[in-house]
C-alpha cells in the first residue's frame, strides 16, 4: 500500500475539527476523514493545543448540541439549492413574461 502525503494545512484543519468537536474520538475524525486513527493521534500531538474548544454553531442550532460534520454538511447543500432553486423559477417566470409581453404587442399591431 502507498503512502499518503498530507499537507500541513490538511493536518491543522484534522486537528482544529477534533479539537473542537465536544466528544469526538480520534477514531471518529478518523474516520470520517479517511484516515488512520494512530495519524491522527500524532497529528493531534504535533499540531495540537491541548485544549478543546467549543464549536461556533450556525443560527437556529441549539448551543447545547453541537453540528457533526456530516450535519454541517448536508446543512450548507440545502442552503446552497435555495438559491438555485429561486434562480431557476425566475428565470422559468421571466421567460413567460417575456413570450406573453411579444403575444401582446402582435396583438395591438392588427
Amino acid at each position: 500500500m502507498a503512502r499518503k502525503n498530507y499537507t500541513d494545512e490538511f493536518r491543522r484543519q484534522a486537528v482544529d475539527l477534533y479539537e473542537s468537536t465536544p466528544g469526538a474520538t480520534c477514531r471518529g475524525i478518523a474516520d470520517d476523514l479517511g484516515i488512520a486513527r494512530g495519524t491522527l493521534a500524532d497529528w493531534v500531538k504535533t499540531f495540537g493545543t491541548g485544549s478543546t474548544t467549543a464549536p461556533i454553531n450556525p443560527p437556529g442550532m441549539p448551543s447545547g448540541r453541537p453540528e457533526t460534520p456530516a450535519k454541517k454538511v448536508a446543512r450548507l447543500e440545502a442552503e446552497n439549492a435555495r438559491p438555485r432553486a429561486e434562480k431557476a423559477q425566475i428565470e422559468t417566470e421571466k421567460s413567460i413574461l417575456r413570450r406573453a409581453a411579444k403575444y401582446l404587442v402582435g396583438e395591438t399591431n392588427r
